[in-house]
């Protein structure tokens, strides 16, 4: 087993890990559930639901399409794994509703505290990329 597989497989529900994709959007990623073969994960910031092969860490998606790949899997700090669930869960909430940023139009304004946790996980992931997976 290669050391991209092994870390590969020491993820669990609740962790949160790094991919991008080729155009170099990134993804927040919040494992939702797994099996041997699959990680079931949602985008925290967009809410989108992402299929990863947990052998590969490339995305599952239809032919053509382009596909995400997990560049990092490093635990964040207890501190800022915190605001990623609250994000999530404040995202969800809302998810699907067109009318919030025009009930709220502060909703999705982030707090201080948020805006440091993305410019951390900038350098976080980039500074502990997961090893080159072994064809």
């Amino acid at each position: 087993m290669s050391d991209c597989q092994a870390q590969l497989a020491e993820l669990e529900v609740g962790d949160i890990f790094h991919a991008a994709y080729p155009n170099g959007a990134s993804c927040i990623c919040l494992i939702i559930s797994l099996d041997e073969t699959s990680l079931q994960t949602r985008r925290v910031t967009t809410q989108e639901n992402i299929e990863f092969d947990r052998q590969t860490g490339i995305e599952k998606a239809a032919d053509g399409e382009p596909l995400a790949v997990i560049d990092s899997v490093a635990p964040l700090p207890d501190e800022f794994h915190t605001i990623f669930l609250a994000l999530d869960q404040k995202y969800r909430a809302v998810h699907g509703r067109d009318d919030v940023l025009e009930k709220d139009p502060e909703y999705f304004k982030l707090t201080e505290a948020e805006k440091k946790a993305f410019r951390f996980i900038d350098s976080h992931y980039a500074s502990n990329p997961l090893p080159p997976a072994e064809p």
